[in-house]
């Protein structure tokens, strides 16, 4: 174990909190996800009841992707399942894989609580196929909430790029071309659609309207979301679409938001709309928005997320001209690791002191 991991083991773990309801003595924290450490030191130092235990050298390095694939020669595969199998409490599914945190789940009977760092880390418990006794027993969270900020940003780029005529500026730069001149669209006569009103979709109908868009946003109940003129339901999103230039996508991925923007809803869009996706891949009818954009009815898609990652080599959305991708890099910032570590220890202290825990997965929807 580096030094590191020595200053920070101390004690031994205590009661803990069954659902994050109880309070508890001391927690074991096992980080399972890169981490650099001086976030893992201030994870350490935040609370004299968390006990971290931080092996760097099990996992890979903290400044590259996270999500990359890490192997593991045997013996280290063997240190870390022991490790994580001994905690309390993850920092992170270990190697965002679903079926490592099914093993994990079912070595540990002791693990009660799993924060997982992606937004969308339902999807990594979904994955695991855990049984009921397993989802009552263990907290899941996620770092929703981190990421608001440079996504919402990406998706009011996308939206002036489309407004701007981005592929249409970007052909005629390719053919060396002056001309013609040719109108652009302005902000102000610009209707945006935000679907999905979390954290994410809220920030972002927020800024699109301080630039001067109409804003409706379509979500499955009434919510505070300032700058959004009308707040429409799930069911309406077609009718709706019919009155926007843009259409911004901020869903999670659930069983519920599978195919949302579907063929239907993409015949009845207005011809040249611009699309963008900082959700979900699976929230859209992938093959009908490949047509779509072939035959010019949606004008520009701005995709953060795809239906499958990384997008497959022989995807049209590689080489379409009014496409463009965003290899799942939009939510990331220099700030996120610090801001996930802020978060994690937020949720701490309440768990031990057995308060409600932030951004709790649902684990009938995983979301």
């Amino acid at each position: 174990m580096s030094s590191v991991a020595c200053s920070m083991r101390s004690g031994s773990a205590g009661s803990v909190a069954a659902m994050g309801s109880t309070a508890s003595d001391r927690l074991r924290v096992v980080i399972a996800t890169p981490l650099s450490a001086e976030l893992a030191a201030y994870v350490a130092a935040a609370d004299p009841r968390l006990e971290i235990v931080y092996e760097p050298e099990l996992l890979a390095p903290a400044d590259i992707d996270w999500m990359l694939p890490h192997t593991r020669d045997a013996a280290s595969q063997a240190r870390f399942e022991a490790l994580v199998d001994t905690a309390d409490v993850l920092y992170g599914v270990p190697d965002h894989s679903g079926r490592a945190l099914a093993r994990t789940v079912l070595e540990n009977d002791g693990l009660r609580w799993v924060h997982t760092i992606p937004a969308g880390g339902g999807q990594q418990v979904r994955a695991a196929h855990l049984d009921a006794e397993a989802l009552e027993r263990i907290v899941f969270t996620t770092s929703a909430g981190v990421h608001a900020v440079p996504l919402a940003e990406f998706a009011v780029f996308g939206v002036l790029a489309g407004v701007k005529r981005m592929p249409w500026l970007e052909g005629m730069q390719d053919r060396k071309q002056w001309g013609p001149r040719e109108p652009l669209g302005l902000l102000r006569e610009t209707t945006v659609l935000v679907v999905g009103l979390g954290a994410i979709g809220r920030l972002t109908a927020q800024l699109l309207a301080r630039i001067g868009c109409r804003v409706i946003g379509v979500h499955r109940r009434e919510v505070d979301a300032p700058g959004v003129t009308k707040i429409v339901p799930i069911e309406a999103l077609a009718d709706a679409a019919r009155e926007a230039e843009a259409i911004v996508l901020a869903l999670p991925g659930t069983a519920q938001t599978e195919g949302l923007l579907s063929r239907e809803v993409l015949a009845a869009v207005k011809p040249g709309i611009t699309i963008v996706n900082v959700g979900r891949g699976s929230t859209v009818d992938e093959p009908a928005l490949v047509k779509a954009l072939q035959e010019g009815r949606v004008g520009l898609a701005v995709l953060d997320v795809v239906a499958v990652e990384p997008l497959p080599q022989e995807s049209p959305l590689w080489t379409l001209p009014n496409v463009l991708i965003a290899p799942h890099t939009a939510a990331i910032s220099p700030h996120e690791p610090r801001l996930i570590a802020e978060l994690f220890v937020d949720n701490a202290r309440r768990f031990l002191d057995g308060r409600p825990l932030l951004n709790r997965v649902n684990t009938h929807e995983f979301y």
